[in-house]
């Protein structure tokens, strides 16, 4: 088979890899879409490696029929299903634990459903598992914009919460207000920390970290939780310890990738039960930016770097 193979020059090159060979537990997909995560550019450069026992080549979350199953499983061969992976997703066959997969909600496409697995899970997993997200939280979401933000500007809608967003551009503004986002500030002219202050947030999904994220999170409501998911921004930050214990609040690093595919299998099965419905009444919705061939994986990741897309770029297989 085929697949984005990285090389020496950190090029994404489409070539001949060896098939994937499924284990007693797993089922094989053929691919249809792949969508691109910033985790994905990170690979790339030599900083996210994948866990042990996937493949070398990036792609955290696919779309495709099932081409191989365990007897036991809840799988047959051709269903369409949509799935959550440690990497590999850039190829045209993947393996994974077969309950790391989902039925693709009614109505969707390949792009759509490939869009979902990655974000959705990262969103349900901070917003609702580690920060118990509920109806009246304020929720603060940094780059709303991106798949995550988009998917987490949703699910904090969908629970009753109000939320709170950052942008790069006025269209990503005007966009984000159309999924309900309360307060949008552009962070390239306007101070985020003032907006804070009026508004004191419960929750905040913080993908950019940086020199700013301790004053923005001495800023938290009492019992605050700030949930550290990525440093786009910098890993370096001071922190106000007084703020901290004065007002019971919490940081909380979080990693999806690193977990066990388990613990992922879990957060799936939360999803399927608490989503699936709105995914299938057009009540919740995958955005997609931009569509391409595989081939052209190199353009995919220039739109991340340059922080062109507002939602996702999906690879077609």
């Amino acid at each position: 088979m085929k697949a984005i193979v990285i090389d020496q020059a950190r090029r994404l090159v489409w070539s001949e890899v060896p098939d994937p060979v499924r284990q007693p537990d797993e089922i094989v997909i053929d691919v249809r879409a792949a969508a691109v995560n910033r985790a994905d550019l990170m690979q790339r450069a030599g900083n996210y490696p994948p866990p042990p026992g996937w493949p070398a080549w990036p792609g955290l979350e696919v779309a495709g029929t099932v081409a191989e199953a365990p007897p036991a499983s809840r799988w047959r061969v051709g269903d369409r299903v949509c799935a959550l992976l440690g990497g590999g997703g850039y190829a045209e066959r993947v393996a994974l634990p077969a309950d790391m997969a989902l039925p693709i909600p009614a109505g969707l496409d390949w792009n759509a459903a490939a869009a979902i697995p990655e974000v959705w899970a990262t969103a349900t997993l901070n917003l609702v598992i580690e920060a118990g997200m509920k109806a009246g939280d304020t929720v603060f979401i940094q780059a709303g914009a991106s798949g995550l933000g988009l998917a987490a500007i949703q699910l904090a809608k969908k629970a009753g919460a109000k939320v709170v967003t950052t942008v790069g551009t006025e269209e990503k503004g005007a966009f984000v207000k159309t999924l309900g986002a309360d307060i949008v500030v552009n962070r390239k002219t306007d101070a985020i920390g003032p907006v804070l202050e009026a508004h004191p947030v419960d929750i905040a999904l913080d993908c950019v970290g940086g020199p700013q994220m301790g004053e923005h999170a001495a800023k938290l409501a009492p019992w605050g939780r700030w949930i550290v998911i990525a440093a786009l921004a910098g890993a370096r930050t001071e922190l106000d310890l007084v703020a901290l214990y004065r007002q019971r609040i919490r940081i909380i690093g979080s990693t999806l990738r690193s977990r066990t595919s388990a613990m992922k299998a879990d957060i799936l099965r939360r999803m399927e039960a608490e989503l699936w419905e709105a995914f299938a009444a057009g009540t919740l919705r995958s955005v997609i930016y931009k569509t391409l061939p595989i081939t052209a994986a190199e353009e995919a990741h220039a739109i991340l770097e340059r922080n062109e897309n507002i939602g996702k770029v999906v690879l077609t297989v």
